[in-house]
């Protein structure tokens, strides 16, 4: 098929980018229900707007850890009770949905998968947009997750 082993060398970058094109960060996340297409992201964010201002405050027993370099918030429910049908808003602004998150469990969120109401991910890039809140609505209550940055 390819006579040349140089040809096979050049055209390998270019099928690797096409197939990530697609996809939010470079590993597939352990969650199956966060593995989705970017207009899957998008779509399902745009279902969650407004952000819920007047909901309920709550607390609850979590953490949040952004890492700048990587790009994700690690978000960790420390708590008794499993959380169902979760969103996870940085900032007021970005949103990104999860169906369940088990108590005593971490979870990766990637800032790609994190979509604002016109769909634009959330992004630090040029040292924009530092994230300063990240809450969690579920239950009908919003909760105010500590934030701590990663070592």
């Amino acid at each position: 098929m390819f006579r040349h082993p140089l040809s096979l060398f050049l055209l390998l970058p270019a099928i690797l980018f096409a197939g990530c094109m697609e996809r939010t960060g470079f590993l597939p996340n352990q969650d199956p229900s966060l593995r989705k297409l970017d207009k899957q992201f998008t779509a399902d964010a745009a279902n969650r707007f407004p952000y819920k201002d007047s909901a309920p405050r709550g607390t609850t027993d979590a953490r949040a850890e952004v890492d700048y370099m990587f790009k994700y918030v690690g978000i960790a429910n420390l708590s008794d009770t499993p959380w169902k049908d979760v969103e996870v808003w940085i900032n007021r602004q970005y949103v990104v949905s999860v169906s369940a998150w088990p108590k005593d469990s971490l979870k990766r969120l990637q800032f790609s998968m994190f979509r604002d109401e016109r769909g634009n991910w959330f992004t630090t890039d040029s040292g924009r947009h530092p994230i300063k809140t990240v809450e969690v609505y579920t239950d009908g209550k919003m909760y105010d997750i500590p934030l701590f940055l990663a070592d």
